[in-house]
């Protein structure tokens, strides 16, 4: 089980700033950040804001599962999913596109006074419970023919860019838009990383991650095509050794997260530690993040290899390296 590191390190002369030591993120608990020394919070300069890892989940998904509570006949009141497919408006509202004879449609329109929930995932493919999710709680509530005109036009062509099907089908009056209002929202980070109640007010304020709907591509090509690359990062910049797996698991314009997992001080038993490898300037690009991996890459290699930068500064001194999870169980 992963729980909360207290090691963050770089050097003075890192532009993010000098060396602090931070608490960090828990098991189904909340994420605090309380540097000693009256130090600056290092750590929200390396790490997406919990409202921001929120919206963006919600608004790279564009699909998700539809917590409806019941109305058929011998299930009453039990909990009934479904698939379905969403847009965000401007304040990071899923809007869906309901048939009127749908399960779930029939189930909010005889308890319209009932709460919904909508779950989304970033990549709901081999990832699994690494991946993050979302969950959002309100009221379902139609979009009618009294809101204004624009806000109608924006959510239709939303749609339809989102998904190729919704031309086909919007005019029809069988479907109508629902919007769903939120009451709370609720983040996980993965597996036994973070979980964390996000304030509705600051999830609505939040932008999407820039990197967002490319993250998932970057992790896989590091995964897949840097293995080397990662081991180097593992041992000469994360001080990590006798390493058995080590994968990225997250990448955002402020830097990327590595899982490794070595073994543990039992026999035959290995322990996982996460931690954040920061950005050293904020990137607003892919090509920005690919430079800035690299640069990571090519400063573990030269340590490996013992270059020296002379003036008492060795390669990867300057990269911000945040603990964020250890293995407690270890």
């Amino acid at each position: 089980m992963l729980v909360a590191s207290q090691r963050i390190t770089a050097s003075n002369n890192n532009a993010l700033g000098a060396s602090a030591v931070a608490a960090s993120a828990t098991v189904n608990g909340e994420t605090e950040t309380a540097p000693p020394n009256g130090e600056g919070a290092i750590e929200e300069t390396i790490r997406l804001q919990i409202n921001e890892k929120a919206r963006t989940v919600l608004a790279v998904s564009t699909s998700g599962t539809l917590c409806t509570k019941s109305s058929h006949d011998g299930i009453e009141g039990s909990p009934f999913g479904s698939y379905v497919d969403y847009v965000l408006d401007d304040e990071g509202c899923p809007v869906l596109l309901m048939n009127e004879m749908s399960m779930h449609t029939v189930n909010v329109r005889d308890d319209p006074d009932g709460l919904i929930t909508l779950f989304a995932q970033l990549g709901r493919g081999s990832e699994g419970q690494d991946s993050s999710r979302c969950s959002i709680t309100g009221k379902l509530v139609k979009v009618d023919d009294d809101e204004a005109q624009e806000n109608i036009d924006a959510i239709r062509m939303r749609y339809s860019i989102t998904h190729s099907y919704a031309d086909q089908v919007m005019d029809s009056p069988r479907f109508a838009f629902y919007r769903l209002e939120p009451s709370r929202v609720h983040f996980v980070g993965g597996f036994g990383v973070l979980a964390k109640w996000v304030p509705v007010d600051e999830y609505k304020e939040a932008t999407p991650d820039i990197l967002a709907k490319d993250a998932s591509d970057i992790i896989s090509r590091l995964n897949r095509e840097h293995s080397e690359d990662l081991a180097l990062t593992a041992e000469h910049l994360l001080d990590e050794q006798d390493v058995e797996r080590i994968r990225v698991t997250a990448v955002d314009r402020l830097g990327i997260d590595i899982r490794v997992t070595k073994k543990g001080p039992r026999a035959n038993k290995l322990v996982t530690d996460e931690f954040r490898i920061g950005f050293r300037i904020p990137v607003i690009s892919v090509e920005d993040a690919k430079s800035e991996i690299l640069k990571v890459f090519q400063e573990a290699w030269e340590k490996a290899n013992g270059y020296d930068w002379g003036d008492n500064e060795e390669p990867g001194s300057t990269v911000p390296i945040m603990k964020i999870a250890a293995d407690a169980l270890g």
